[in-house]
């Protein structure tokens, strides 16, 4: 019973790290700060902010953002912290098998799967919708839904999905990407941050003197306005429930700890990346939806501007910029390129480090010979993707991605409290301030967004985590290289 409590000493993490065959080392923090905007910067700028407006926040939807911000930031101090002392690739799974233990170590790398694997999933299923927007809908309907899904095509006849090809396409592109070298994937990822970052800041710049200031008046939503009774639908409690909303726009810069195995110098690197990549990122999110909601009303995000709302803004209001919407369009699927290839290459790394500590089968461990990125692990991923890409509906998937990132997010802020008391003479290149306050409000405010998710989708996190732990009981525990 002992072993299931059994922590790795961070030295001992170190030197296996030093001695056993090793990921090259390629990132630089630019390359990491990118790697955490191309995470982040993808659906979620695009899609939930005008969701956000509507549904919770109105014109404050700027300071959702803000407030989605501070959470993140509580966490994303602990992840820097935990990302000087033990710069190798694992995330939150290295960090809990440090701290808590060898079995919560387990359910943090479950867990990750939903973020990562699944987020990946249905990030290319949302890649498919748009790209068939782009190409003016030519993809044959059964070509680009799931079995699962019936719907009409171009003859106006009844027709229900058999695969979703382009969704398959973008992921294995991608993942023959990631086996190809981690540098070529960073500077491929470079290039389309500087694509759709550039795109936010010409709808900033340009629609900025489209802004209707009465359209910011008044800035909370008003109590008594229909469809929006309840506490979190106005007012100030509807900037948290947008908060709420938003926060999953934020996804993604935890995966910038899962490459520290492969940055040239972590212990300064390393916080760089985290927290470099979450200071733009809130910044763009700010401006972008400052405008968005002065150029239009928030109103309008109810009704006929609810779906591709970005473009519907383009179209109305700024008939000068229509060749921007195809911009955005495009800026949209280069976006969810990039999210879809760190989602990738993040699970990977994570089961790269649960392999090598023995609690996964040592395919998921074994290099490329001349590339030295695992890749049997990424064409394994790849087929588990595909599964949920090609054949099942993205709205599956769901809230399940966020799950895994809270839960996570909760377990690294605890655990930066926990080391701190246990071995509080440990070299710290980065440290976490004001501990133990800002891992317990981390803690607090991840742990209160799990609370908020929907029944269901706690029953079906709770339904994975059983399999999850019915796996470690009867592989894990008797293969782990750590005995108690």
């Amino acid at each position: 019973m002992s072993q299931i409590f059994a922590k790795k000493s961070i030295e001992g993490m170190l030197a296996q790290a030093a001695k056993g065959e090793t990921l090259k080392k390629t990132l630089g923090r630019y390359s990491l700060i990118a790697l955490g905007i191309g995470a982040i910067i993808g659906a979620g700028l695009f899609v939930r902010t005008a969701a956000a407006s509507a549904e919770a926040a109105g014109p404050a939807v700027t300071m959702s953002f803000v407030v989605a911000a501070i959470g993140c930031a509580l966490a994303g101090l602990c992840y820097a912290e935990f990302a000087s002392i033990i710069p190798i690739s694992g995330s939150a799974y290295t960090y809990a098998y440090a701290t808590m233990g060898e079995l919560v170590a387990w359910i943090i790398g479950w867990a990750l799967i939903l973020e990562y694997a699944l987020g990946a999933a249905t990030v290319s299923i949302a890649w498919s919708e748009y790209l068939n927007n782009l190409l003016g809908g030519i993809i044959p309907y059964e070509w680009c839904h799931s079995p699962f899904e019936s719907g009409v095509n171009a003859a106006g006849m009844a027709v229900s999905g058999f695969v979703n090809l382009p969704a398959l396409f973008i992921l294995l592109m991608l993942t023959l990407l990631l086996i190809k070298g981690t540098q070529e994937s960073a500077l491929f990822n470079t290039v389309i941050v500087i694509v759709k970052v550039s795109i936010v800041l010409l709808f900033i710049v340009l629609g900025w003197k489209y802004i209707n200031p009465a359209n910011h008046i008044p800035y909370l939503i008003p109590e008594g306005v229909a469809g929006h009774e309840g506490f979190f639908k106005h007012g100030v409690g509807g900037v948290i429930g947008g908060a709420a909303i938003v926060f999953f726009a934020f996804i993604g810069f935890d995966a910038v700890s899962t490459a520290a195995q492969e940055a040239k110098n972590p212990q300064k690197d390393m916080p760089i990346g985290i927290l470099g990549s979450l200071a733009v990122c809130t910044v763009l999110y700010v401006l972008f939806s400052y405008v968005l909601t002065g150029v239009a009303n928030w109103t309008e995000f109810e009704g006929p501007g609810k779906e591709a709302s970005v473009a519907y803004v383009i179209k109305t209001y700024m008939t000068e910029y229509a060749w921007l919407s195809t911009l955005i369009t495009v800026a949209i699927l280069a976006g969810f390129s990039s999210v879809i290839l760190v989602m990738l290459m993040g699970q990977s790394r994570v089961f790269f480090s649960m392999s090598n500590d023995g609690l996964l089968p040592k395919v998921f461990s074994d290099l490329h010979p001349t590339f030295k990125t695992p890749y049997k692990s990424n064409m394994i991923l790849f087929a588990f993707v595909g599964i949920f890409g090609g054949f099942i509906p993205g709205s599956v998937a769901g809230d399940l991605t966020s799950i895994g990132t809270l839960f996570a997010f909760v377990l690294v802020s605890l655990g930066v409290w926990i080391l701190r008391r246990n071995s509080p003479n440990l070299e710290r290149p980065f440290k976490t301030p004001l501990v133990p306050l800002v891992p317990i409000l981390g803690a607090i405010v991840c742990g209160g967004m799990i609370i908020s998710l929907p029944v269901n989708t706690l029953l079906s996190a709770l339904v994975w985590m059983i399999v999850g732990v019915a796996i470690y009981f009867s592989y894990s525990i008797k293969n782990s290289k750590l005995k108690a």
